[in-house]
């Protein structure tokens, strides 16, 4: 097993690097590059969604100065672009943007300086927001830790047991009108769902319930201890009720399927012929087996929905995570935190598949990866 495991971490190095070499290359061939950012606002034509989405133009033409520092982590077009907008101003001005923001340097060589610095953990500073991309990812990260732990929790929580019960007792009424509960709340966007508990459930329409924004109350550090933790989940009622509604569907459906597989097994008709209860033979016998590809794939369903299935929902309720962030970043070309977020979240979905695959093992250890060709 060791030897699989250390197989299987000198084989995420060339992953990682396939996946930012694509993705940087990718990047440069996209219209409205920092400094095609920076020269809309000084000439005011600035794109309406950066504008709506940052709505700190001036703060970020200012903040320029601070670029010079992230020669190395950013990425953007090359250097002799003919950026649109920039009639009028001064071609040495530009050109020292360019030097700023290390854009002067050749793409293979930025490319090695930000993977130099990448491998050290060493994202650098946002362009346009003066703050270390480090600090901003731990100032954001508590929103998208609350929601991902708890949206992953309820949905295990929930798809289980009703993947089970309904495996059981299939094809009976109870499977049917619960499989159409499923359907019909998969089939309701997030989004929507939440909107209309925002107009149910925080002051729209009906009732004033829960608050409206935000994932403590402003007077959260007066409070105390107990009255911190519920006032904390106060806060989380609506929005995780919104990602959990369409996200136990599939889950559900792949627990039944298991368990079906596995009833349906030689095994399972040998243990009921020598007398073992229908308790025993689910829970003793059939459980192992069922939950094997349902409990492994653990890891990675926590990683999505922790960094890539809230931002909407993080609009709707003004929580400032992980997924607005991202968003912003890329609305407004902001390259540290766009290939920082792209370096880190990459290599933890490759740890968190081998712990998947690892978790094979610790749930049935007959499974050997040794006996196979990576």
């Amino acid at each position: 097993m060791l030897a699989y495991i250390v197989r299987r971490l000198l084989l995420i190095i060339p992953t990682l690097i396939g996946i930012m070499v694509i993705n940087f290359t990718i990047i440069q061939f996209a219209p409205g590059g920092p400094i095609e950012q920076i020269i809309a606002q000084l000439t005011g034509n600035d794109v309406g969604a950066t504008a709506r989405i940052g709505g700190t133009g001036g703060t970020e033409a200012g903040s320029t100065a601070t670029a010079s520092q992230q020669a190395s982590s950013g990425a953007a077009g090359a250097a002799n672009n003919a950026y649109r907008g920039a009639q009028g101003l001064d071609p040495a001005f530009i050109m020292q943007l360019e030097k700023q923001f290390g854009f002067d340097k050749p793409l293979h060589e930025r490319f090695l300086l930000m993977m130099g610095k990448y491998i050290q953990f060493d994202f650098g500073d946002s362009y346009f927001r003066d703050q270390k991309v480090i600090d901003l990812v731990l100032d954001k990260l508590p929103v998208s830790i609350s929601l991902g732990i708890w949206t992953t929790l309820l949905v295990y929580f929930i798809s289980i047991p009703l993947g089970i019960r309904k495996a059981v007792k299939d094809g009976s009424s109870f499977d049917i009108w619960t499989s159409a509960v499923i359907i019909i709340g998969n089939a309701i966007p997030g989004f929507l769902f939440a909107v209309m508990l925002v107009v149910v459930f925080a002051g729209g329409s009906y009732f004033d319930w829960f608050p409206l924004r935000g994932l403590v109350s402003e007077n959260w550090d007066q409070l105390s201890w107990p009255m911190q933790i519920l006032d904390y989940l106060w806060h989380m009622v609506l929005p995780i009720t919104a990602l959990v509604i369409g996200g136990f569907a599939a889950l559900t459906f792949l627990t039944k399927n298991s368990f079906l597989d596995q009833i349906n097994q030689q095994y399972v008709l040998t243990a009921k012929a020598k007398g073992l209860t229908e308790h025993r033979v689910l829970y003793g016998h059939v459980f192992r087996n069922a939950m094997l590809i349902v409990i492994a794939g653990f890891p990675g369903a926590f990683v999505g929905i922790l960094f890539t299935g809230a931002l909407l929902i993080e609009i709707i309720f003004s929580l400032d995570g992980l997924g607005l962030l991202g968003f912003e970043a890329v609305i407004k070309r902001d390259y540290p935190i766009m290939f920082a977020s792209l370096f880190f979240f990459t290599l933890l979905g490759l740890v968190m598949k081998l712990i998947g695959d690892l978790t094979y093992t610790l749930i049935d250890p007959r499974i050997d990866f040794e006996a196979r060709d990576v």
